[in-house]
């Protein structure tokens, strides 16, 4: 039977058991929040985004799970820069043409503030720019899309929190914390 993790994976955390960036290096890694062997990120987030990783030691599984093949929906709550209006909120649902194509259709619309803990560094705050929260699902995968998206209709991300991959969720798992299912 297939081994699965859900991680609440912090900020500025690497999506990986090792830092393979510059010599001596030491950015932090799944191996100081997680110590079960052979599994595998299932996707990836980048480290200045937060929340929901899948781990698992099932390759067929993390296959599915990762590639935009399957359409697995993947939900972000989004703290944008700005107040939404309908038209940009309408683009996000209609898909965006960015550099790489069009993006699918997502699901978006503007949510209270989430409960959330606090990020360690905080987001910048500015009194003269409002901020606002969107919910975003997406049904792919492209590199730092949600953040390319929300740039892209006029919202730049301010904090990105994946809250859930199919039916998996954070729910009460604090940053770093991780629970088999």
């Amino acid at each position: 039977m297939a081994r699965v993790i859900l991680l609440n994976k912090p900020y500025g955390m690497l999506s990986q058991f090792t830092d393979k960036g510059t010599e001596g290096s030491s950015r932090p890694t799944l191996s100081q929040v997680v110590n079960v062997p052979n599994v595998y990120p299932a996707g990836r987030l980048d480290r200045d985004s937060e929340g929901l990783l899948v781990l698992t030691d099932d390759g067929r599984l993390q296959a599915r799970i990762a590639s935009p093949k399957y359409k697995q929906p993947k939900t972000y709550l989004v703290q944008v820069e700005g107040i939404p209006d309908a038209g940009q909120l309408q683009s996000l649902r209609d898909g965006v043409t960015l550099k790489d194509g069009k993006t699918r259709p997502a699901l978006c619309e503007q949510i209270d503030p989430p409960d959330l803990w606090e990020r360690d560094p905080p987001v910048r705050y500015r009194k003269s720019v409002p901020d606002s929260w969107i919910s975003l699902t997406i049904r792919e995968g492209k590199n730092r899309q949600v953040r390319r998206m929300t740039a892209h209709v006029g919202l730049p991300c301010l904090r990105l929190v994946r809250w859930s991959v199919g039916d998996w969720s954070l729910e009460t798992l604090a940053p770093g914390e991780w629970r088999e299912i």
